[in-house]
């Protein structure tokens, strides 16, 4: 019987190492891994994600799907049930190894009608209620703090790149002894930004200044009234 591990995470901004830590710890033997490209959105049906749909047409009957926690394969009740159908018409193990589900059996069907147990669909309905309700909290949060730092003239996200007619100004700029830092001040980006644009140029211009080195970036709290 095969052990098949899926990964997956929402942005190519984010890590799977959480879930291989997780994972790893569960010392599941002889893993065969499916893990979906970043960025896999998790509004997408979990059946439609291509790298879960291989997991199931590589299955066979009695194998175990393993997950670190369900929110890496499900998010909202209703997906988690078509799931829960999919793996038991396909006679799939479930094993969930981290979060509120890694305690209960979701795979428990009656044994005369072969339906999910009500007491198991209770549960999950309840939990991905619980969950999709913390989501929704944090998204509502993280707009409201937004919208007070634009009310105090800050503006989140990501500062922008070196637009492509300013290039050949900053490489120039690099090249009479400017500082990263001093060019990202000037332009207004971060210091990646500029390091990009002058990438090519570093190897062979090796003097570093001292105000270049990156300041420790302080913890941005969002007040809750």
């Amino acid at each position: 019987m095969a052990n098949l591990v899926y990964k997956r995470v929402s942005t190519d901004q984010q890590s799977i190492a959480r879930q291989n830590l997780v994972l790893d710890e569960a010392g599941i033997e002889n893993p065969v891994v499916f893990e979906e490209d970043p960025g896999t959105s998790s509004r997408l049906h979990p059946l439609q994600r291509p790298k879960f749909r291989e997991l199931l047409d590589y299955a066979r009957p009695g194998d175990t799907v393993h997950i670190s926690e369900m929110f890496r394969l499900v998010r909202g009740t209703s997906h988690i049930l078509d799931v829960l159908d999919v793996l038991h018409h396909d006679r799939l193990a479930l094993r969930i190894h981290d979060g509120a589900f890694s305690a209960m059996d979701l795979t428990a069907r009656h044994p005369r009608t072969g339906e999910l147990l009500s007491t198991v669909k209770f549960m999950v309905q309840t939990l991905a209620a619980a969950g999709e309700l913390q989501r929704d909290l944090q998204r509502e949060l993280t707009y409201d703090g937004l919208r007070a730092a634009e009310a105090k003239g800050n503006k989140g996200g990501r500062r922008p790149a070196i637009k492509a007619d300013k290039t050949a100004a900053v490489r120039t700029a690099y090249l009479d002894g400017r500082s990263i830092a001093a060019l990202a001040r000037e332009h207004d980006v971060s210091r990646g930004a500029i390091r990009t644009a002058v990438a090519g140029l570093m190897p062979e211009h090796t003097t570093a200044d001292h105000d270049d080195i990156p300041a420790p970036e302080l913890p941005v709290t969002l007040a809750v009234r």
